[in-house]
Formats: C-alpha cells, sequence, structure tokens
C-alpha cells in the first residue's frame, strides 16, 4: 500500500461530510435540529418540503455522522450527533461570509436594511440579564421554545408579534432571538419592534448557540 492511501482515505470521508453539507434544505434542516430533536415528519411540515424528500437529506446526513436517530414507535427522530455539527456550519458561515461576493450581497440587503445596528453579544447580554436592564424575546414557535430556551425569555412567535406589543415594556431595551444568526425570525421582529418605537436589538448568534456555549437554559 502506497504511504499516501490512508490520508487519501481520510480525505474522502471528509469530502463525503462536506457532500453531506452541499444543499441549501440540508443546512436549513440541521438549523432546525440544532432547537432539538424531530420527526421526519415534524422537519417536513416546518421547512415546507415533501416527507420523502426531507427523509433522504436526513438519511444522508446519518450516514456522514452528521446526526444520529432514534426509534421512536414508528417514527424516526433525528437530532445533531453533537456540538460539533454547530461548529461545523459556523465556520461554513464565516468563510461565506468573508470570501463569496453573493452572501454578501444578501447579507447587505435583506438582512442589513431590517437591523444595521452591531447585535448583542452573548457576553454582554449576560451581564445586561443580571443588571435587570433588558427583556429577552424568544420570537421562534411555540415548539421550539418549549424544547428550550434562555433564561425567563417571553415567547412571542413572529407571526402572532404585531398584536401583542402591550406585553413588552417599552422602558427598557428588548433583545430578540431565534434560531441562529441569520435567522428570518430576529430580523423582522427587529424591523417591526424599532418601527413601533421600541429600543431592541438582535442576539448575535440563537439559541442552539447560546446552550453550545455552556450558557443556562430553561
Amino acid at each position: 500500500m502506497s504511504s499516501d492511501n490512508p490520508k487519501r482515505a481520510l480525505f474522502a470521508g471528509f469530502a463525503a461530510v462536506a457532500k453531506a453539507l452541499g444543499h441549501g434544505h440540508r443546512l436549513e434542516i440541521l438549523e432546525l435540529l440544532a432547537q432539538g430533536e424531530r420527526s421526519v415528519e415534524a422537519v417536513a411540515e416546518r421547512v415546507g418540503l415533501p416527507v420523502a424528500n426531507v427523509s433522504q437529506h436526513l438519511r444522508l446526513m446519518h450516514r456522514t455522522g452528521l446526526l444520529a436517530s432514534r426509534r421512536d414507535g414508528k417514527r424516526v427522530v433525528y437530532r445533531l450527533s453533537d456540538p460539533s455539527v454547530l461548529d461545523l456550519t459556523a465556520a461554513l458561515r464565516h468563510v461565506a461570509e468573508r470570501h463569496f461576493a453573493e452572501v454578501r450581497d444578501v447579507f447587505g440587503g435583506y438582512f442589513q436594511q431590517r437591523d444595521a445596528l452591531e447585535p448583542i453579544s452573548r457576553k454582554e447580554l449576560v451581564q445586561r440579564f443580571r443588571d435587570g436592564l433588558v427583556t429577552v424575546l424568544d420570537v421562534r414557535p411555540e415548539d421550539e421554545y418549549a424544547v428550550g430556551h434562555l433564561p425567563k425569555a417571553i415567547n412571542i412567535p413572529l407571526r402572532e408579534l404585531a398584536r401583542r406589543l402591550r406585553e413588552l415594556p417599552k422602558n427598557r431595551e428588548v433583545v430578540a432571538y431565534c434560531r441562529g444568526p441569520y435567522c428570518v425570525l430576529a430580523f423582522e421582529a427587529v424591523a417591526l419592534l424599532r418601527g413601533r418605537g421600541f429600543k431592541v436589538r438582535r442576539l448575535q448568534d440563537g439559541y442552539p448557540e447560546w446552550k453550545a456555549a455552556g450558557l443556562a437554559v430553561e
């Protein structure tokens, strides 16, 4: 055996994992599963894809070690295999942000139009929360909030936010978060609240990153 064959075998394995990430729908599914485990049917409903297509994406990511699964009666339930998967998608995001023009264009257009201010970091939020200076707003759907959320976060899903503004105090800063750094829900919530006169900022990332950092959750 040539001495470079083991290295090539490793690189082939790395490439298989990279290939499993190489689809926008799979990255969206990973973002969803970072909130907590879900069945194939629940994933399909949330991302708006046929069950057969979602099942195929899930099986591929499972084969390459990105996902773990278990049986729940007749259903198969999937979850991220471990927090390193979140690190992997974050690294992919950072490279694309810095070097891929199309990603920068989308961010500079849709996202910055809704929130061009510097987001609040996890460290700063922890301090401001301890000092009683902020109201934390979770704009994810109720089922994702129920799986886990930041301590004392108020859950008002984005679709209900406009009619439930009275539940938010105007005398304190609001910090909104959802599934991750590019979760549309948080950007839309910030734009809506600023338009209604609230002092609001967006958390730099989302619930999965908060939890992976070892910070307290409920």
